[in-house]
């Protein structure tokens, strides 16, 4: 941090330069805000800053607890928007709260998720809110979970996830390359029966049928949902939740290449007197790969929810969120459908329409019909049962 006296903002924004961080900088410095962009490295930042000049970037390094706790003191600002990747998710936290900042993130494992929301009562003390899984899911499948559960007075199962292609049938990282192995790679936590079990992600292929997609590939993967559904919805006895990730043969196929290459392993190596993971080696040359002419993507978010309704009677809902590339943002292709949430629900902090105080998933923070509305405004459409709800 170079900088001696605070800089003023509405937002800060850690991870600016990684493929979600520079949407989100990018969705707020249009809309009018004051922002500070920070990251590790500085190219992924290099276009909004030179767009919108005058814009603070400060390097950060997250595994320098001390050094991330001084920088965040030094931004005068209401709410952090935590874009790195989860494995710091606690960290931002601890000193967000010490500092009595907002703080919302894009998600993370289980295990983070859980000491994250153990945080609720410090939180609230604090006045303070803190939203984790602020992106496509967790954060938007989340958000249309809560929405159709009104609907029921028992829930027996909730599938959930996501569907993804490309026009163009060449390898393009469809998202963090660090998140996609290790859900292919973990084992996936199921809830069957009302009790957890863990299942091997490629041991549990199935195809699916998926609106704009056509038919794909799904695994069982680890995602917070899981874990979140269970524990906050407890009042309508779900039974069974699963959550799958979709991807089409021409991406699954080089995902698995690379994780028999030993490229996604997470542990220290030394090299030229350096120590780096391969999976980080990895997610910076991918970053410079380009995307085919003509390129364009499609992702479905979905959520289905089987029980019984108000009156007892057996009900399936299924809400899903359909994202394309859409114009002005090309390049990002379907992650909007994460960049866009985070930027939003930061908003709705800021301007007071979300008042929840404590420690949360979005669905129990985020006002789903105001939400909504304004995924609408981006161009995202919402649909319950086949019919646009937004």
């Amino acid at each position: 941090m170079t900088h001696r006296k605070k800089i003023k903002s509405d937002f800060l924004i850690i991870g600016s330069s990684g493929m979600q961080g520079r949407i989100v900088a990018r969705d707020l410095l249009e809309s009018g805000y004051k922002v500070v962009c920070a990251d590790f490295y500085r190219d992924g930042s290099e276009k909004n800053l030179g767009q919108y000049p005058g814009t603070p970037f400060e390097f950060v390094d997250l595994r320098k607890f001390g050094e991330l706790s001084n920088f965040i003191k030094q931004v005068d600002t209401p709410i952090v928007i935590n874009c790195a990747e989860g494995d710091w998710n606690h960290d931002v936290y601890r000193i967000c709260l010490e500092e009595k900042k907002h703080v919302l993130d894009l998600g993370s494992d289980i295990p983070m998720t859980q000491s994250q929301l153990e945080m609720d009562k410090k939180f609230k003390k604090a006045d303070r809110v803190a939203i984790t899984g602020c992106g496509s899911t967790p954060g938007i499948n989340n958000i249309m979970f809560a929405h159709a559960a009104k609907g029921f007075s028992e829930i027996d199962t909730v599938e959930l996830g996501f569907a993804w292609d490309s026009s163009v049938k060449k390898f393009v990282v469809p998202f963090s390359m660090e998140s996609i192995i290790e859900e292919l790679t973990e084992p996936a936590p199921v809830v069957e029966g009302g009790k957890w079990g863990e299942k091997n992600p490629f041991d549990t292929e199935v195809v699916k049928e998926f609106r704009e997609i056509g038919s794909e590939k799904c695994y069982l993967v680890r995602h917070p949902e899981t874990y979140t559904f269970f524990e906050d919805y407890k009042e309508y006895g779900i039974k069974n939740i699963r959550f799958y990730a979709g991807f089409p043969d021409h991406s699954l196929e080089v995902i698995r290449r690379l994780i028999e290459l030993g490229l996604g392993e997470k542990n220290l190596l030394n090299f030229e007197k350096s120590d780096i993971r391969p999976i980080d080696a990895l997610s910076r040359i991918l970053t410079r790969l380009e995307k085919p002419d003509n390129y364009t993507e499609k992702e479905n978010l979905w959520v289905e929810i089987s029980g019984k309704d108000k009156e007892g009677a057996i009900r399936i809902t299924k809400m899903e969120c359909l994202v394309s590339t859409i114009p002005g943002w090309v390049e990002e292709g379907c992650n909007i459908d994460t960049g866009f949430p985070a930027s939003i629900i930061a908003q709705m902090i800021l301007d007071g329409r979300i008042s929840a105080r404590g420690s949360f998933a979005p669905d129990r923070a985020v006002p789903s019909d105001e939400f909504f509305k304004e995924l609408k405004k981006k161009g995202i459409t919402i649909y319950q049962d086949g019919n646009a709800v937004n």
